[in-house]
């Protein structure tokens, strides 16, 4: 049970960035920037806080950042035609500098505020995990019936209530399975008992399940999914892919601001070398799980299942007793290979290359 839990919580900040770089990924695009951006609005925040500001104003001044950075980078790429690869990269190398003013030249600030530092390090109670279990069954039945009326309204195919029933009841019990596991006793010290589900664990459900929903069933999903798989056909469609593109990098620089604050709430402080290695690490778990870098194709949640794969592996070569270079080299191979079966399958499909 340690262990699960640990790997929830050291893999929540991976999944965060990873799915952030789903939105540009699923143009095509890049933002090498992702996690320095992040880090310098967590350079603010913390920054505000210590001179006296209240750290709710503080902590919106850090996310606006992340929101005028994206807007920033997606106005070069879509409206000056500057590569993201190019632009997101001048800012991976900027952004630290500016974190290194904020920061004065300690280069380091510690985190003194008690309710983010609780986000990464603190639990629900045990009935709060059983709560969230209840919340997110519900929620899933909700969405499947609502779905289901909507195809039916018109005249679409449905699929069997079996499949409806047993969709829910396999949530239930894989989720139930988890919250039972997580509700048990971790400590290694029986007068300071540890148990209950991770408060970070149901951030990261919303943050899926809110992004999920963005892309699957609203307009501009459907539209980032269009521009990234023809941006020419979709132009010609009526869509807007220059405002699309934008919208992308500035949803994508926000949630990396999320993914800086999980990292600063860990190791309760924030320093001027944060960010500049996750980004590479997020990009490898979106590929590892099925997000493609030609564009087009891809979920939420398959970042978040490549940030595991990789933790995992990070984690259970360490706990084998392997040395770490061995655990980059299997991240290495795993991307690689992810990559190549990307590559195959869009040269096999109806629109891909040819030989």
């Amino acid at each position: 049970e340690i262990n699960i839990a640990n790997l929830f919580v050291q893999s929540a900040v991976l999944m965060v960035t990873a799915m952030a770089l789903v939105f540009v990924l699923l143009l095509a695009e890049i933002d090498l920037s992702a996690g320095v951006t992040g880090a310098t609005g967590m350079a603010l925040f913390v920054k505000l806080t210590y001179d006296g500001w209240d750290w709710p104003l503080a902590l919106a001044l850090g996310f606006l950042v992340g929101v005028v950075t994206g807007w920033v980078i997606g106005i070069f790429v879509a409206k000056i035609g500057v590569p993201s690869f190019v632009i997101s990269l001048a800012f991976f190398l900027g952004l630290p500098g500016v974190m290194l003013i904020i920061l004065d030249t300690g280069g380091i600030l510690r985190l003194e505020v008690e309710p983010i530092k609780a986000i990464m390090n603190s639990n629900l109670p045990v009935w709060g995990g059983w709560a969230l279990l209840g919340l997110a069954v519900l929620t899933t039945l909700g969405l499947a019936l609502w779905d289901r009326s909507r195809r039916v309204q018109a005249g679409l195919p449905v699929r069997s209530w079996v499949f409806l029933i047993a969709k829910v009841l396999s949530f239930l019990v894989i989720g139930g399975g988890a919250v039972f596991i997580l509700n048990q006793p971790r400590s290694l010290v029986a007068a300071n008992p540890i148990q209950g589900v991770p408060i970070v664990v149901p951030i990261v459900l919303i943050l899926i399940f809110v992004g999920t929903f963005v892309l699957s069933r609203t307009t501009f999903g459907r539209y980032i999914y269009a521009v990234g798989g023809n941006p020419e056909a979709a132009r010609r469609a009526g869509i807007n892919v220059a405002q699309i593109r934008i919208y992308a990098f500035v949803i994508a620089s926000s949630l990396a601001t999320i993914g800086g604050l999980l990292h600063v709430s860990r190791i309760g402080a924030v320093e001027a070398t944060a960010g500049r290695t996750i980004v590479l690490s997020a990009v490898a778990a979106a590929v590892v799980g099925g997000v493609s870098l030609f564009g087009g194709k891809g979920k939420l949640l398959n970042a978040a299942i490549g940030a595991v794969v990789i933790s995992i592996i990070d984690n259970g070569l360490g706990l084998l007793g392997f040395p770490a270079g061995v655990s980059f080299i299997v991240t290495g191979a795993v991307l690689a290979l992810a990559a190549t079966v990307d590559a195959l399958a869009r040269r096999r499909s109806p629109g891909g290359m040819k030989v």
